[in-house]
């Protein structure tokens, strides 16, 4: 676990600035989760500014949860710079499956952007993977097949980390496989904590080119930061408030020693 802790100490160390282009529902949530771990977030939309803004962030998070022609089209400029400049590209596809603007928009972005993490919920990435999967608005309510198999062939495929989110967290990158135990329910009980997650994975593949290595740390820290926050909550609006709070609080050594992960 060496590695992990050393990426999450490298974050507090460079604070890297991670540009989100976001859904307004969670804009303050995201940035707020990524000033804890110890990143900077920036969020910038504007045609005549994402190509700037990118030049001088280290990564690139781009989600679909409220989306329009527009911010579309300004994610596909965004994500052109990111790679011209050489920084990682993540994609929440948040509905995907549920209608056809956002399945055709997450397939779109999938097969023409050099994608660096596909986080998503079960029914999302057994969309994209061409399984049948049902979702509703977005949220998850399952897949035909194996989670694990399904996430490591369509890595295998898109040769980027797919992350499918769940009670257990499966990170592949098509030749490394982790289940990931840590988190609590709660935080499928508010809105928020996927894209959150999306934004602590963003800063930890801001500071390692592994960005395997980079998705498994941010889904420890980020499942242990849950852990703690149900300790004291009272519920799943308390939960929220303390999240924040234990995102910040979590060091290097807990990533070490708390994870709960399998290699399958």
């Amino acid at each position: 676990m060496t590695l992990f802790g050393s990426i999450f100490s490298d974050i507090r160390e460079k604070t890297p600035l991670v540009h989100h282009i976001t859904n307004y529902v969670t804009v303050n949530d995201c940035a707020n989760i990524t000033l804890s771990i110890g990143a900077s977030p920036v969020m910038a939309h504007a045609e005549e500014e994402v190509r700037e803004m990118v030049a001088i962030a280290s990564a690139l998070v781009l989600n679909i949860g409220t989306p329009d022609t527009l911010q579309v089209e300004r994610m596909f400029i965004a994500a052109n710079a990111a790679e011209k400049h050489g920084i990682p590209i993540i994609l929440d596809p948040v509905g995907a499956g549920a209608t056809t603007f956002r399945t055709k928009t997450a397939q779109k972005m999938i097969q023409e952007l050099s994608i660096s993490v596909l986080k998503g919920n079960t029914g999302e990435i057994g969309t994209l993977a061409g399984k049948q999967a049902h979702v509703r608005g977005v949220d998850s309510g399952g897949v035909t097949g194996d989670r694990a198999e399904i996430t490591c062939n369509l890595a295998e495929k898109l040769g980027c980390t797919v992350i499918m989110s769940g009670g257990t967290d499966i990170i592949s990158d098509g030749s490394r496989t982790f289940l990931c135990e840590n988190g609590h329910p709660y935080m499928g009980r508010i809105s928020g904590t996927g894209c959150m997650a999306a934004s602590v994975i963003g800063s930890c593949a801001a500071v390692s080119p592994d960005y395997f290595s980079a998705s498994v740390t941010g889904t420890i820290a980020f499942g242990i930061a849950g852990e703690r926050a149900a300790i004291n909550a009272a519920g799943p609006g308390s939960f929220k408030y303390h999240l924040i709070d234990c995102m910040a609080l979590v060091t290097p050594g807990d990533v070490k020693q708390y994870a709960r992960i399998l290699s399958v």
